[in-house]
């Protein structure tokens, strides 16, 4: 039964694949996207708004397969090779140090995505709106962060 146990921890690999696979799709999308804003510029019906909203969104993108890729060597790293060959920064010890590397991106896409509706919306209204959600949900993250490193020691 322990050796049943002890193999099971690579299971993990199937979610390991897959997120490295949806990250190198999304990476695809996005420089897919960052082509188009590229090459809508050229375009003389294309306003420089349209543009930055393409390259935002592009960029949305492209964090997000950050995520992914973040996910899917942390987990490979934690579950089936601690010894994998990886940048300092993003060595995961424990899944507390997952978390954090994970709420950081997440921070960065909801600022990428509150910058999107910054220049693309017309209504101040609903800019204040996005704006007071992103906030709350940065202080959130913030506070769970601190709370969870604070009861660690």
């Amino acid at each position: 039964m322990r050796r049943i146990l002890e193999l099971s921890r690579y299971i993990v690999v199937l979610p390991v694949i897959g997120s490295i696979l949806g990250a190198i799709a999304l990476m695809l999308i996005g420089v897919w996207e960052v082509g188009t804003s590229i090459l809508k510029i050229g375009d003389t019906e294309a306003t420089l708004k349209d543009t930055v909203v393409g390259i935002l969104t592009a960029v949305d993108t492209l964090l997000l397969a950050t995520v992914l890729l973040v996910i899917g060597y942390g987990l490979y790293e934690l579950f089936v090779d601690a010894e994998i060959t990886l940048p300092k920064w993003l060595v995961t010890n424990n899944l507390d140090d997952l978390k954090n590397k994970l709420i950081g991106v997440v921070v960065t896409i909801i600022a990428v995505v509150f910058l999107g509706q910054l220049v693309d919306n017309k209504s101040s209204y609903d800019v204040l709106l996005a704006g007071v959600g992103s906030g709350a949900l940065v202080l959130a993250l913030a506070a769970f962060v601190f709370a969870t490193s604070k009861r660690e020691k």
